[in-house]
């Protein structure tokens, strides 16, 4: 389960890089070790995922580096402020990816609400995702939820025209809404569809940013830039044949 790959690739450029500059020197060990991290990349199953594995051991050694000069309670620190902004709990949801600027542009032509409708940003990090959907549907009553509670201050300032509480995405209930406004990761997709298709009313939409879920037939699909998309499911869903 990620982030298990990335972190077994890592360790495995390390030990790459320690035992060819044992053997060799280092430079032959920095081109060992970037060109393992870049073979083990390729296996990777979404394009964010391949950069975290291919840039992971560089950005470490680069850290490293930096960190001979800084004093050792500083790494205490850096843990600290991760698990506050990152608690254990959220580590099976997605990490901090911000909805970027213009990846909903459309939505509203998609999905059609009615003025004053409810629309959940489920997971709203530092609500860029708010913001986004505010463009959409100027008239909606925009809520958002979000555990980690850095983000959740940050996203309440940002977003002070929605409703933003500290709370569990997963244990959150659903069934208010008549769009629900997802971007996780695809080992998260089924367990959203366990709970939408449990809790979200004839009618009401699902909708996930760049990650389908593989077993449902999408009622639309928006083409959300480069490449990406936002897959657009309606309740009661439809299975693939």
């Amino acid at each position: 389960m990620w982030p298990l790959p990335a972190l077994a690739a890592w360790a495995a450029c390390w030990l790459t890089f320690v035992a060819v500059g044992e053997l060799v020197g280092d430079a032959a060990a920095l081109a060992s070790a970037l060109l393992l991290a870049l073979a083990l990349a390729s296996f990777a199953a979404t394009p964010w995922r391949r950069v975290f594995i291919a840039a992971g051991f560089a950005v470490s050694l680069a850290a490293s580096e930096v960190a001979a000069w800084l004093p050792s309670w500083s790494w205490l620190l850096a843990i600290a402020l991760l698990a506050c902004a990152y608690p254990l709990r959220t580590w099976r949801d997605a990490p901090l990816f911000p909805t970027w600027r213009g990846a909903l542009r459309g939505l509203a032509g998609e999905v059609e609400l009615a003025p004053g409708a409810a629309i959940l940003d489920a997971g709203s990090g530092s609500g860029a995702a708010l913001l986004e959907l505010r463009r959409e549907y100027p008239h909606a009553r925009l809520m958002g939820i979000e555990w980690s509670w850095p983000l959740w201050m940050l996203s309440a300032l940002r977003c002070r025209f929605a409703q933003v509480r500290r709370g569990d995405l997963w244990s959150a209930d659903w069934t208010p809404f008549a769009l629900v406004y997802l971007f996780q990761r695809p080992e998260s997709m089924p367990r959203a569809l366990a709970k939408a298709a449990h809790e979200l009313r004839a009618g009401a939409w699902l909708a996930s940013l760049e990650f389908e879920i593989s077993t449902l037939a999408p009622e639309r699909v928006l083409d959300s830039g480069n490449g990406r998309r936002v897959w657009l499911y309606r309740a009661p869903f439809r299975r693939r044949r």
